[in-house]
């Protein structure tokens, strides 16, 4: 958690154990560990901060022959627990918003495809087979999100069907490639 928003969070918790009645030190730690775990070091400072601002103050007692500190809510220091609950509720929406997004699906981004003219009706027959092919990688990529248990499987079976889709692309440029290269020999054996 971050640093400051922990500090501050801190603090009311700490109020919050103060409302109950005047408390000590010790037993505000022992009282705190119920939410947090927090050190002496780390909650004499926050008790000075609270008494600066005046949302609690101190007295001493005696207490098996020594002087005990004790820290008591003031009003300020309720209206302190009042602002945090109140704010709460809007940080409350903020958490759920951020959680029902970060646990969405991320949107799968649109397949196209560029149609070409090919040179022979053997090559259409390829172009359509790959556009099946990159159609059938993305509704793939969609059966693999509803029916993977994890996003990192659909995402190997979404690149396994790309891969594939990609291959008989290749395969597709490269029979045309050498049907062009047969059209062009035919063509240089008529004009000889």
């Amino acid at each position: 958690m971050d640093v400051q928003r922990k500090k501050g969070i801190l603090e009311v918790c700490v109020l919050a154990v103060l409302k109950q009645g005047p408390s000590y030190g010790y037993l505000i730690i022992q009282e705190l560990e119920q939410c947090v775990e927090i050190s002496e070091s780390t909650l004499y400072p926050i008790l000075k901060r609270l008494e600066q601002n005046g949302s609690l103050t101190t007295y001493r007692e005696e207490y098996n022959g020594r002087m005990r500190k004790y820290y008591q809510l003031t009003a300020e220091g309720q209206k302190k627990i009042d602002c945090f609950l109140s704010e709460w509720d809007e940080l409350r929406r903020m958490y759920h918003f951020i959680d029902q997004q970060n646990s969405k699906m991320p949107q799968e981004p649109s397949v196209t495809t560029e149609k070409t003219v090919p040179a022979a009706e053997t090559i259409a027959g390829s172009t359509v087979e790959t556009t099946n092919a990159v159609e059938a990688a993305a509704e793939a990529t969609k059966e693999a999100a509803k029916t993977s248990e994890t996003a990192a499987e659909a995402m190997k079976e979404a690149a396994k069907a790309e891969s594939q889709a990609k291959a008989t692309e290749e395969a597709a440029v490269l029979g045309t490639q050498d049907m062009e290269h047969s059209e062009n020999a035919s063509q240089e054996g008529v004009e000889a």
